[in-house]
């Protein structure tokens, strides 16, 4: 898209690029009404100890706040006692920026971000499989060209609208679309064929597909001996997997698989992708897996118009996940135990490698333990809302208010940033320059129409104060200041040198490459070489070139339904809205099309509970409950209820959800959990 600004504001305007073709959804096209916002924050807030409320301050008072309760905590309980939390929304520069200001502005080991509440299972399901993690390692057009498309726990029509029209132009060109997800979503309705599967039931059905296309002749067993290594224990595996076997756990038909496989086994160019509904579990990398090992088999990856992908589900959710603000990772997508990887990016930024921290825990975990006697006491957050956002919200709001600091960098004052002790007004992004990285691994440039409001600040120039604040004395403030600038091109250019050999390369990445190309895909190690819009045609990233199949098998939910919760509750979004809420329930028409939370049931189901339409609801779980209006649906299947997990207060759906997490990714488990409901 384009912005103009004019007398009457700023405008959005589409704009002809690859990916889209000019198209946004409707919070793309509202996008620019939260600009000058009545909601938005203009000055700093911090919390008078007298009355408890948030009252405006100086960005002097602001920051000297912070910096003396950093060193408090830390010199009362060590490093590790401050916390940083980022988000996959931000830019690639403030992603980056945030990783170093944790690990050598403040020292400490605790950094973790949002999204890995997002794609982290299919992030290291491609790790494991693939040696990297790009969403789609093939051009977005080509789901337009493919002749059999299958979409696991993915829901585009409503959550990347601008994505259908790829899936339109894949029907229209004879392409079959097979979905897979226990609601007969906008996007089920458009499908050849769709399974509707007991939510947690996503491995077996893979599996199950894997067994038909071994029994029927369709494993490429050329690709996978020249290719792959592992297959006979993945064979051995799904042998077990009969179809009968599956239908009855998953409670889809013998015949739908059957189809299903002939479809994949026999469709020419054909495209395997994942979402959050299939990795939304504790055992997301497994699933996520499962599903590798299907496209490998049929030989898709590396094949021109076919292969394995997984839909990226943030602003930046690929760039967000490379440059550092994990809690295992360095930027390039390095590993931070990684002894090499350690002395190539201490030496970008000019200090011993010994000083670099070790790696911290992920999100939940990191969340869980805040305020706790041996966690962090401080936490700084930027671009993220758990109040809203994580699992068993209500025990994290706890934690949250248990600390003794916590600062919040936003724009608007977010369920989490009203419990902060200080809040920091933040720019938007109409008014910074930036990258980001799109699900294809295409960098792109994201340019200021507009300087931000007077007293709002950029999230680099924030942090770049708080490290020279943080320094102990006048030489040393100024070596942080220039190791900290707030200039996203200078970031930028010190970031594709931090990249420079690593999984994710961006050293050959100018912005003036980007401007004349419409984006650049990573690896780029050479300004003058190619970059690679194509992963996997010769050579997967591992060290012996061959992917690498995983045996997995399917286990049960961490929570199953009981007399006392006899009903799965699962999430998920919704056009209108995205994330947390805080900016899209801002806006008047997103508001109207999308006013209130509602829960999703089956009206066989709420006819044996006593329910109409629009009656309220409660949702109760062991952690928690929500109220909401009942929305009846035949669409749902009736052992089944839903939420949208983007209100707060009394309808936050993450309330209720399960804090089970996957022991590779720490995913938690939102897809499913054991609920009761009752007419409230």
């Amino acid at each position: 898209m384009t912005l103009r600004a004019d007398d009457d504001g700023v405008t959005v305007h589409p704009r002809e690029f690859p990916t889209n073709r000019g198209g946004l959804c409707q919070k793309g096209w509202t996008a620019a009404d939260l600009l000058d916002h009545p909601d938005r924050l203009t000055t700093p807030l911090l919390r008078d100890p007298a009355t408890g409320e948030l009252r405006p301050a100086s960005w002097d008072a602001a920051l000297d706040r912070i910096v003396a309760g950093i060193r408090a905590v830390q010199d009362s309980a060590g490093r590790d006692a401050v916390a940083v939390f980022g988000g996959g929304g931000l830019t690639n520069e403030k992603a980056y920026a945030l990783g170093k200001f944790a690990r050598i502005g403040l020292r400490t080991r605790h950094i973790d971000y949002n999204g890995r509440f997002c794609m982290s299972s299919a992030a290291a399901a491609g790790m494991r499989a693939f040696g990297i993690d790009r969403g789609l390692p093939f051009p977005l057009a080509d789901l337009g060209r493919a002749d059999t498309l299958l979409l696991v726990g993915a829901n585009p029509a409503e959550t990347m609208p601008p994505l259908v029209r790829w899936l339109t132009e894949q029907r229209r060109s004879g392409g079959k679309l097979i979905v897979v997800d226990p609601r007969v979503t906008a996007t089920a309705r458009q499908a050849d064929l769709h399974l509707q599967p007991l939510p947690g039931t996503d491995l077996a059905v893979a599996n199950a597909l894997l067994h038909i296309a071994l029994t029927e002749g369709w494993v490429d067993h050329r690709y996978v001996a020249e290719r792959t290594t592992g297959f006979e224990a993945v064979r051995r595996e799904v042998a077990a997997w009969w179809p009968a076997r599956a239908e009855q756990l998953s409670g889809v038909p013998v015949a739908d698989l059957e189809a299903t496989a002939r479809a994949l086994g026999t469709g020419g160019r054909v495209i395997i992708l994942t979402a959050r509904g299939a990795e939304q579990h504790a055992k997301g990398v497994d699933t996520v897996s499962a599903y590798v090992n299907l496209a490998l088999a049929l030989g898709l990856p590396g094949r021109v118009g076919s292969g394995y992908g997984c839909l990226t589900g943030q602003g930046n959710g690929q760039g967000g996940r490379e440059h550092g603000q994990k809690a295992d990772q360095l930027p390039g997508y390095r590993k931070i135990d990684d002894p090499v990887a350690r002395e190539h990016v201490a030496g970008v930024w000019g200090v011993p490698a010994e000083d670099l921290p070790g790696p911290g825990v992920p999100a939940y975990q990191l969340l869980d333990s805040l305020g706790t006697p041996d966690g962090p006491r401080a936490l700084l957050v930027f671009g993220s809302n758990p109040v809203v956002s994580a699992p068993r919200a209500a025990r994290i709001e706890r934690r949250l208010r248990d600390l003794d600091l916590l600062v919040v960098a936003d724009l608007l004052l977010s369920e989490t940033a009203a419990l902060a002790d200080v809040v920091l007004p933040t720019a938007q992004w109409a008014e910074e320059d930036g990258t980001m990285t799109n699900l294809e691994g295409r960098v792109l440039r994201r340019r200021a129409l507009r300087p931000p409001p007077p007293h709002v600040r950029t999230d680099l120039a924030i942090i770049s104060d708080l490290a020279a604040r943080l320094a102990p004395d006048e030489a040393a403030a100024s070596d942080a200041a220039a190791r900290f600038p707030a200039d996203p091109a200078v970031v930028f250019a010190e970031l594709r040198r931090a990249s420079a050999g690593g999984a994710a390369d961006y050293a050959g990445i100018t912005w003036a490459r980007i401007d004349a190309a419409d984006g650049v895909h990573w690896p780029c190690p050479s300004e003058d070489g190619p970059d690679t819009p194509r992963l996997f045609a010769d050579r997967f990233a591992t060290p012996d070139g061959r992917a690498r199949f995983h045996p997995v098998d399917h286990r049960p939910a961490a929570e199953e339904v009981c007399a006392t919760y006899p009903l799965h509750f699962t999430t998920g979004r919704v056009l209108a809205q995205y994330q947390s809420g805080t900016q899209t329930r801002r806006v008047a028409a997103l508001r109207r099309a999308a006013p209130e939370a509602f829960v999703e049931l089956h009206p066989d189901l709420a006819a044996r509970l006593g329910i109409d339409d629009g009656d309220p609801v409660l949702v109760t779980s062991r952690r928690g409950e929500l109220r909401a209006p009942a929305r009846l649906s035949a669409g749902i299947r009736p052992d089944t209820v839903f939420a949208p997990f983007h209100w707060a207060g009394a309808a936050r759906a993450n309330s209720v959800t399960n804090d089970a997490v996957d022991p590779i990714s720490g995913m938690p488990e939102f897809k499913i959990c054991a609920v009761r409901v009752e007419k409230a």
